[in-house]
């Protein structure tokens, strides 16, 4: 039980990072109707941005912690946003109009543009930082093993659950939220009742972005390193949390990011590591096999 509440934090938090990335996936999903494959290489933009905003205020001489992870902060989540702008006006807006799978295709090829860029201006090994955040507390302890929960877990938890609900707020309750349900629903029409669907759609992968970027910082503040393949990965865990939880629903992606967090490494505690994501797989075609929605997804209603 000691074990299995230890591995409960520790698949929350990796959850909450995947559900972040998660989100992206969803929002492009639901405005445009196309996967942006890309995504996942803006959170390692993220991370890497993040990493170099944290060594520039160091070299500077700047030590209080909290004011340096809020520029870092908010460094990484701006200049991320912009990568997210370019993949729109580059990969998407020209495409838009085209076959279904050109755009598809186009953002797979800015992947592969964003990962080699990475690799050719930060290099190919992992880029290590020294720990960040420190300390954390001892939840219980029993015949010998503790059950800890530190402080980076807790700040990545809170992170998490502050930002969707604000995003869900923004949805929900502003003058963009509607706009980004009205071209949701019906382009067209939207753009017919005064909505800049243009603005909109940039503004949905600004956002993403920006989300892409929290979570690329967090993982940096977890694990304590960052590498130019990691956007992949994660990227494809992510985009599996998004389909899960039931593509094109903001709650069905948190809970999709941490259902993977936690299938991850409840199977990598208890049976062998190097199957954890074939075991994630394999929970996704068995939900899509009775729920082919996803979890919390509504069916595609067809306009004629």
């Amino acid at each position: 039980m000691d074990y299995f509440s230890q591995q409960l934090i520790n698949g929350i938090v990796l959850g909450s990072i995947y559900g972040l990335i998660a989100i992206g996936y969803t929002m492009v999903y639901g405005i445009v109707g196309m996967i942006n494959f890309a995504h996942g290489d803006i959170f390692m933009i993220g991370g890497f941005t993040a990493l170099i905003a944290f060594l520039i205020l160091v070299s500077f001489g700047l030590t209080v912690i909290p004011l340096i992870l809020l520029v870092v902060l908010l460094v990484a989540m701006a200049l991320t946003a912009l990568y997210g702008w370019t993949v729109e006006r580059i990969a998407y807006r020209p495409l838009r109009h085209s076959f279904r799978l050109a755009p598809m295709l186009s953002a797979i090829g800015m992947s592969f543009v964003l990962t080699n860029f990475s690799q050719v201006a930060q290099g190919a090994r992992v880029k290590p930082v020294p720990p960040i955040i420190t300390g954390g507390y001892t939840l219980y302890e029993a015949d010998g093993f503790v059950v800890r929960l530190s402080n980076v877990q807790i700040l990545v938890v809170l992170t998490t659950v502050v930002l969707l609900a604000l995003f869900t707020w923004l949805v929900a309750r502003t003058r963009l939220g509607r706009d980004m349900r009205a071209c949701s629903q019906d382009q067209t029409m939207a753009s017919l009742l005064g909505v800049d669907v243009d603005r909109t759609i940039s503004m949905t992968f600004v956002i993403g972005a920006a989300l892409a970027a929290v979570a690329g910082m967090m993982y940096l503040l977890y694990y304590g390193q960052v590498d130019f393949f990691m956007g992949f990965v994660a990227g494809i865990k992510a985009f599996t949390a998004a389909v899960l939880g039931g593509i094109g629903s903001l709650p069905g992606a948190m809970l999709g990011g941490l259902l993977i967090g936690l299938i991850e490494t409840m199977w990598s505690a208890y049976f062998s590591v190097e199957y954890k994501d074939v075991a994630a797989f394999s929970i996704l075609i068995v939900v899509l096999i009775f729920m082919p929605t996803g979890l919390l997804g509504r069916p595609e209603v067809e306009k004629v």
